[in-house]
């Protein structure tokens, strides 16, 4: 076959060293479809190239900890011989090129993560940015995306419970959609992709192939420019039905003795999918692309293991079952083809039209990919400044309904009221809290669930943010009762070759790495998407960190709602007034200088057990952790959503009053109590040496602070207005 130059690998977006190293490891000039194979494989979504040095440094394991990163998705044990299987993915690029597409097949896609481990899938969450809202391609870009989410996740009968709406400037060219699932299994019915077992048939499931998304994981490696509306061809096409017929049939064939390794054909495709599973198991593959399952006519070898066509899996079955597996799939209406099997050679053979068309060692595909240790460069701590003049000269009301109207902080009900968060019947807390709550069919037990990220924290200061970003969800997890177990991470960044970005992508996940290890709350899965850049321009560092926890008995889950007038509000946790990169200033003030708030990690995770062990006495009425908008916007969302006020007093005034009340110094709830309550909570934090401030009770229609008054029916209003107005118009 033709060989190929340097300059048709810098098209396929490897470098000219790289295409000098595929020549030294396979010893001659690859061909076409190989070169392919190796723009695929040692592209930056697909070999993390540029992230692989730094993401071994983070803690995975803890005594929950099933199956660690290297997998499919992450397991962890919640008791019962019960594990729950999860992770979060990227799917931005596609997403901003066509909304609607890139947002559903990154559902299809994580979906696929999990049930291709053998867990049922339970609960979709997601965390979506975008850019200025009067960015002329915003609307667009956010009603495609949540339409895309609800199309996906609502065909396929699985609730979507929680997530995260932004926008900020930075998204202006890259919006951000991460897309997280979780699934539950038995112990003992974990499906790993390490192939073995030479001879061993090599099946392929699902829909059949086409010319769609061939070149997707080599374009979510790459910076955009001007013309990326021409990648369009590029994005993937969903069938939310085909995947639930592909769901089905996977979990009927993992009750039969048949499967001896199975795995998503994700990015990049049949490639991906046939390297790692030979890779892992340290084996050959070979495979008869006249056998792959073809929509389109003529498809050649490059195509056929490229395309990055959606609802497909490749399974290694034992020897002989093929008959059996193949009478599932007939039934659920899928193709089924016996497509090639596991060899000792340790090559990766395509055969096509009766002539090999690729013979390269697996190991140059995987283990010798390139791993680079990029240069990068420290973001020193900003200095704070002396903001006190123009806080002296702001009201509290005014600054309340600012924040209660700015997209950032006002009502998402627009956004999750298009995801259907009740199918299956176990969605205890539905979106719009602080964690979601999803209850372990037939137990009492239920998994909390959240997605949490503050990247302005994170651009002022990384290593302070990646801190703060995984203690955002220790205690929201924690706010609704839940143990938190372990993390999942979608790490989204600009050009890594720049040193400025690679240097925040270090100290974020340094930053991660501390908290983790400090609450023993690991990384078991997770994605790096780099390259978010148009025309140089890149977004705010954005590590996506999804949490999740146990609650052993789901009639104590706490809500954020206030739950009855004459009870007392608590704060837990010292309040400092650290007013730098809160929503007040970034938002509404426009002072976006100055140092994120400080962590405190044995404060965060003193404080969360306490909070913890008020919910699990049934002490707690409610609880709200204090993040975004500070002490006054979290108690004017406990009285909306519990349609009950407040009656606040501050004893401050001027900046010090401001800089109380809307703060955002973190490992900081608050928790309503009855008074009854109340002497025996103060002396519960007495001897756990947590700070505890009473700082007013609850009361009906107003919220009341020091000498300002709204009623909790005009909070509502404002609070819901925005979303609202900027569709309607």
């Amino acid at each position: 076959m033709e060989q190929t130059t340097v300059d048709q690998a810098k098209q396929l977006g490897l470098t000219e060293s790289e295409f000098d190293k595929i020549k030294e490891l396979i010893g001659r000039i690859p061909n076409f479809t190989e070169l392919g194979i190796f723009s695929a494989m040692w592209n930056e979504h697909c070999s993390y190239k540029s992230s692989r040095v730094w993401l071994s440094k983070l803690p995975t394991k803890n005594k929950y900890v099933v199956q660690g990163p290297g997998e499919n998705a992450g397991v962890i044990d919640i008791g019962d011989d019960d594990v729950a299987i999860f992770k979060i993915e990227s799917h931005n690029h596609p997403s901003y090129i066509e909304p609607y597409q890139g947002a559903a097949t990154g559902v299809g896609g994580i979906l696929r993560d999990v049930f291709t481990m053998g867990a049922r899938p339970i609960a979709n969450l997601n965390s979506i940015r975008f850019g200025k809202p009067e960015h002329p391609k915003t609307k667009h870009l956010l009603n495609g995306v949540v339409s895309g989410i609800a199309g996906y996740g609502n065909c396929m009968g699985i609730p979507t419970v929680g997530g995260e709406v932004e926008f900020d400037e930075c998204y202006d060219g890259n919006i951000l959609v991460n897309a997280m699932n979780i699934g539950l299994a038995k112990k003992n019915k974990v499906f790993l992709s390490i192939a073995s077992g030479v001879g061993n048939p090599v099946i392929y499931v699902g829909s059949k192939t086409g010319r769609d998304g061939i070149h997707g994981a080599s374009m979510a490696s790459q910076e955009f420019d001007d013309n990326s509306e021409a990648k369009k061809p590029t994005v993937q096409v969903g069938d939310p039905f085909a995947e639930k017929l592909l769901l089905e049939a996977c979990l009927e064939l993992m009750k039969t003795d048949t499967i001896i390794s199975i795995q998503d054909m994700g990015a990049a495709g049949l490639t991906s999918s046939s390297v790692e599973m030979a890779s892992k198991g340290k084996l050959g593959i070979e495979i008869d692309l006249n056998k792959v399952p073809c929509r389109e006519t003529e498809m050649q070898p490059f195509e056929l293991m490229l395309s990055e066509s959606q609802e497909r899996m490749l399974i290694v079955l034992k020897e002989g079952k093929e008959k059996e597996a193949e009478k599932i799939f007939k039934k659920w209406d899928l193709d089924f083809s016996v497509i090639g099997k596991m060899t000792n050679s340790k090559n990766l053979v395509l055969h096509f039209n009766k002539e090999v068309v690729c013979d390269i060692p697996i190991s140059s595909l995987a283990d010798e990919a390139p791993k680079y240790n990029r240069e990068w460069i420290s973001t020193p701590l900003p200095e704070e400044i002396n903001i006190d003049k123009k806080l002296n000269d702001l009201d509290i009301k005014d600054c309340l309904i600012k924040l209660l109207t700015h997209p950032n902080q006002s009502n998402k009900s627009w956004v999750w009221e298009q995801y259907d968060h009740m199918v299956m019947g176990d969605t205890i807390q539905k979106p719009g809290g602080d964690a979601a709550v999803v209850r372990v069919h037939g137990t009492n037990k239920a998994i909390a669930a959240t997605v949490d990220c503050t990247p302005r924290y994170c651009f002022a200061h990384p290593h302070t943010g990646g801190m703060q970003a995984v203690c955002e969800t220790y205690r929201n997890l924690s706010a609704v009762g839940a143990e938190p177990r372990a993390i999942t991470n979608c790490l989204n960044f600009g050009n890594p070759e720049k040193k400025e970005i690679m240097g925040q992508f270090v100290e974020v996940i340094k930053g991660m790495s501390e908290a983790c290890l400090a609450l023993d709350y690991p990384v078991i899965s997770g994605n790096v998407s780099l390259y978010n850049e148009t025309n140089g321009i890149g977004i705010k560092p954005t590590p996506t960190i999804g949490g999740v926890g146990l609650i052993q008995d789901s009639n104590k889950s706490t809500t954020i709602s206030i739950k009855a007038t004459g009870n007392l509000l608590l704060i837990i946790g010292e309040t400092k007034g650290h007013i730098h990169q809160s929503a007040l200033c970034y938002d509404i003030l426009h002072i976006k200088k100055g140092p994120p708030p400080t962590i405190n990690l044995a404060e965060e995770k003193k404080n969360s057990l306490f909070v913890r062990n008020l919910i699990n006495k049934k002490i707690a009425q409610s609880v709200h952790d204090i993040s975004d908008g500070g002490i006054a916007l979290t108690i004017a969302e406990m009285c909306m959503s519990g349609k009950i006020g407040a009656n606040i007093t501050t004893n401050l005034i001027d900046a010090e009053r401001i800089k109380f009340l809307f703060g955002e110094d973190q490992a900081r709830y608050v928790v309503e109590v009855r008074s009854a309550d109340y002497d025996n909570v103060v002396k519960l934090a007495k001897e756990q040496e947590v700070s505890l401030l009473q700082i007013g009770s609850t009361k009906a229609e107003n919220l009341t602070i020091d000498d300002m008054k709204i009623t909790v029916e005009d909070m509502l209003t404002l609070n819901n207005k925005w979303f609202h107005n900027y569709n309607s118009n």
